[in-house]
């Protein structure tokens, strides 16, 4: 059964759900055993995502072979682009895909220390100038419309070069893509982080009606 709650601003109604919209089906032929095999061999299990998606084998393809593709480039240091694409999740409010970087940091040897503290960025005292602008270029992303500004991506370009910030544009493009799939189609945490017994991730101030909205999107688990 699913438990749906609504949460109504001034400016927008969004409603959350604590199971996937579109019930998991099975993950079938040649294509979906090996997926199985990867994501028991990456992850311990499979994840409900996978399940929902099965439903479009051919999308599912698309999506697993860009995210591959996206996540293979090697300009942009690896904390910057865990830190970038971890604060979109927060920010858009997918629990789902800030576990799994959250975990995948954890893996990956990067600064879990720092990493749990991303959803609450502004305030934590953990983080240099350049990790700061580019979770706030992440975040500006974000935004409909984005608000990236002329100085923040000038210093970024400044700091990074031109490929670098070319290619934390196109992570956090597709963290978009994954994160409002998944909060649309009411998929939530897997529980990746708590499996492995890391430190619970920092909570997400809201200091605004747009982070109110997303905060209350990504709060079931």
């Amino acid at each position: 059964m699913t438990t749906q709650t609504t949460t109504t601003t001034a400016q927008t109604t969004t409603t959350t759900t604590t199971t996937p919209r579109i019930p998991p089906t099975e993950l079938t032929g040649l294509f979906g055993t090996a997926v199985k095999l990867a994501a028991r061999r990456m992850l311990g299990s499979v994840p409900d995502s996978m399940g929902v998606l099965a439903h479009h084998p051919a999308l599912m393809r698309a999506s697993m072979g860009i995210g591959r593709k996206v996540e293979a480039l090697h300009e942009l240091d690896r904390d910057l682009a865990s830190y970038a694409v971890m604060a979109t999740a927060a920010y858009i409010g997918c629990s789902w895909c800030l576990d799994f970087n959250y975990y995948k940091a954890h893996n990956d040897g990067l600064d879990e220390a720092k990493a749990r503290h991303v959803p609450n960025w502004r305030a934590a005292s953990v983080f240099t100038p350049l990790e700061r602008d580019v979770m706030a270029y992440a975040e500006a992303m974000s935004q409909t419309p984005p608000a990236v500004t002329d100085e923040l991506s000038a210093r970024l370009l400044d700091a990074l070069g031109p490929a670098a910030l070319i290619e934390l544009t196109a992570k956090v493009a597709f963290m978009n893509l994954s994160a409002r799939m998944n909060v649309a189609l009411g998929i939530h945490s897997d529980g990746f982080a708590d499996a492995c017994r890391l430190p619970p991730l920092e909570q997400r101030a809201t200091t605004s009606t747009t982070d109110a909205a997303a905060s209350a999107v990504g709060s079931a688990s």
